[in-house]
C-alpha cells in the first residue's frame, strides 16, 4: 500500500483574519480541530502542520501534534506543503486547509483511495451538490464540471454548466431538482508526490490568473484532476463572522 501523508499549511498572516488557526472553536484551537480530524483518517499515516509561524508552532507542540516550520516567503499553501513533501517518503500528500474544521475523515480517505484506484490521476479532489441558489451565483463557491470518467473538465466562480434552457439570464438562475444539477468543489486535494513537485514547480497561466483559482494551472498543464462526489460539505473559518456560523455547525457536523 502507498504511504499517505495529511499536510495541513496554516499562517497566522491572514489579511482578512489575522490568527486564524489560533482561533478557538468550541474550546479548541482551529488548527486542533482540523489536525484532530485529519488524525482520524484510517487510509492517513501521519499527519503534519506546516506553518512559518513560531506561535502555531508552539501550539501544536502543545496539544501533541506533528509541525514543520517553512519558508515565510510561499504565496499559497500549496508551495508551502510541498516544501515539506519534498523531504518526506511517502508516496501521496494530501493538502487540509488550515481552516476546514469540519473535513471529515471519510472525506480524506476518499482523496486517497481516487489515486490507489486511478493510475492516470495526478490529482484527487472532491465535489458535492448545490443545494441552495445563493451558492451557484456566489464567485467564492467554486463550480467544477467532470467528464465522464470523473475527471475534471474545468473550475469555475461562475456558474457551470449554465442551463440555456432553463435560465434565461444571470437573474433567472433557479434549482430545479433533476434538471440543474451543480456541483461545488471541495478544497482537499490528493496530490502524488511527484506530481505535486511537478504542479508547484509551473508557471501560473493566464486561466489561473483569470480566476484566481490555482488547480486551472493543472488543468492547462494537461494534469488528471480525478473529481468524487461526496455526501459531506465543509464549512471553511475565513471571517470572524464564519467563526460565529461555525459555532452552529459545530454541533451538527463534528
Amino acid at each position: 500500500m502507498q504511504k499517505a501523508v495529511v499536510i495541513i499549511p496554516a499562517r497566522y498572516n491572514s489579511s482578512r483574519f489575522p490568527g486564524k488557526p489560533l482561533a478557538t472553536l468550541k474550546g479548541k484551537t482551529l488548527i486542533q480541530n482540523v489536525y484532530d480530524q485529519a488524525s482520524s483518517a484510517s487510509r492517513i499515516d501521519s499527519v503534519i502542520v506546516a506553518t512559518d509561524d513560531s506561535r502555531i508552532f508552539d501550539t501544536v507542540k502543545k496539544f501533541g501534534g506533528s509541525v514543520l516550520m517553512t519558508s515565510p516567503d510561499h504565496s499559497c499553501g500549496t508551495d508551502r506543503i510541498a516544501e515539506v513533501a519534498r523531504d518526506l517518503e511517502c508516496d501521496i500528500v494530501v493538502n487540509v486547509q488550515g481552516d476546514e474544521p469540519f473535513i471529515r475523515p471519510e472525506m480524506i480517505d476518499d482523496t486517497v483511495q481516487l489515486l490507489h484506484e486511478d493510475e492516470a490521476a495526478s490529482i484527487s479532489t472532491l465535489a458535492v451538490r448545490i443545494d441552495n441558489e445563493d451558492e451557484i451565483v456566489n464567485p467564492n463557491v467554486v463550480k467544477v464540471v467532470s467528464d465522464d470518467r470523473g475527471y475534471a473538465l474545468y473550475f469555475s466562480r461562475s456558474p457551470i454548466p449554465y442551463f440555456r434552457e432553463e435560465w434565461k439570464d444571470l437573474q433567472s438562475i433557479t434549482l430545479q431538482q433533476e434538471k440543474t444539477v451543480l456541483f461545488k468543489h471541495i478544497g482537499v486535494y490528493g496530490y502524488r508526490k511527484e506530481s505535486l513537485l511537478n504542479f508547484t514547480a509551473m508557471e501560473k497561466k493566464w486561466l489561473e490568473e483569470m480566476e484566481k483559482l490555482e488547480q486551472l494551472r493543472a488543468l492547462a498543464a494537461g494534469m488528471k484532476i480525478k473529481v468524487k462526489e461526496t455526501a459531506f460539505n465543509t464549512f471553511g473559518i475565513d471571517t470572524i463572522e464564519d467563526l460565529r456560523k461555525a459555532e452552529e455547525w459545530q454541533s451538527i457536523s463534528l
